[in-house]
């Protein structure tokens, strides 16, 4: 089986906390990754004002980092859910 990795990430977005930027839920006993309260709110934020008004490039920016890192959480928690469910192979 090939796991391809999203395309590399070149840059975070500044408003990105360093630490509380993801937290850490479970769901039936697997370990899921999610942006924190403080990210979803920024991230509802600039796709409140690409509503109204056009967005500046660096929002326009950022809002692209946020989209490359939430399709690296999405993998991560797949690749936890697979190995999670699949069956447990013994060697001997």
């Amino acid at each position: 089986m090939t796991i391809s990795l999203p395309a590399k990430l070149n840059s975070l977005p500044p408003t990105l906390p360093i630490e509380g930027a993801v937290r850490i839920d479970l769901e039936e006993g697997i370990p899921v990754f999610r942006a924190s309260s403080a990210v979803q709110n920024r991230i509802e934020e600039l796709l409140a004002k690409q509503q109204n008004t056009p967005l500046s490039p660096e929002e326009e920016e950022e809002l692209d980092c946020y989209e490359e890192i939430d399709d690296y959480l999405s993998f991560v928690n797949r690749t936890i859910r697979n190995v999670s469910l699949a069956p447990t192979q013994q060697t001997l």
